[in-house]
């Protein structure tokens, strides 16, 4: 079973300096036929004018994944850590505990094009962690690389929960798939261009839902870039 949800059919919220589209229910934007999919909470498609941002904030009991598609975001929290990430960076910031964060605009002239992505974690009150990797254009391109996972398999970033995710990069003549096992289900993000997932053609700020299958297979893309979730198939429940 495949299902997708259209980019224009997202919430959508404007305050100073941003826009932002919500997949799932998020702040003043509550949809109860897309509270989150499984683990899966939020994924917020954020463009932040120059000199903007969002400031000091706290979160608690949270995964939080921040993808950098365009521009750059200066990141600084509570534990210390201070950084810019840039197009291609990925950033994981496990709240725990309690964790305190503000990401801005690092440029005053630029905007700043990046995924914003809360993952339920598999436990509360857990130690608030960081932790950042570039992706280089040669793992991503044409191919799915591994980029979060629970047990840190393959050099990705380990995740407290049960979830693989995978970035990939498609442009025309390049096909990959992922097998689907027994008790899984997918969500994919187009965040740029457009591709074929499972035959059905999608477009940026697209999401689609795969359960049942066998396998997730991509190919024909134009400028694509995609993000997937191998979570555990279960029904959501509000948290």
């Amino acid at each position: 079973m495949l299902k997708v949800r259209k980019a224009e059919e997202r919430g959508v919220s404007r305050h100073d300096g941003l826009i932002s589209w919500h997949t799932f229910s998020f702040g003043e934007y509550v949809d109860p036929r897309h509270p989150g999919y499984s683990d899966l909470l939020v994924i917020n498609d954020d463009r932040v004018v120059g000199g903007h941002g969002f400031g000091a904030h706290p979160h608690r009991d949270m995964e939080i994944l921040t993808y950098v598609l365009e521009g750059a975001l200066a990141h600084r929290d509570g534990m210390g850590s201070h950084s810019i990430l840039y197009p291609g960076e990925i950033q994981l910031m496990s709240a725990g505990t309690g964790v305190t964060h503000s990401e801005m605009n690092a440029s005053a002239d630029d905007e700043v094009h990046f995924l914003q992505i809360w993952i339920v974690p598999r436990e509360h009150d857990l130690a608030p962690r960081y932790q950042q990797r570039v992706i280089a254009p040669s793992e991503k391109n044409g191919r799915l690389a591994l980029i979060l996972s629970e047990d840190g398999r393959d050099d990705s970033l380990m995740i407290a929960q049960d979830v693989s995710i995978y970035i990939g990069m498609f442009g025309p003549g390049q096909k990959a798939s992922l097998p689907l096992a027994e008790g899984r289900c997918i969500w994919l993000h187009v965040a740029t261009g457009q591709i074929s997932v499972n035959g059905q053609p999608v477009h940026a700020g697209d999401g689609v839902c795969i359960e049942h299958e066998s396998h997730l297979v991509l190919k024909d893309g134009q400028d694509a870039k995609v993000i997937v979730f191998d979570l555990r198939q279960q029904p959501f429940t509000a948290r």
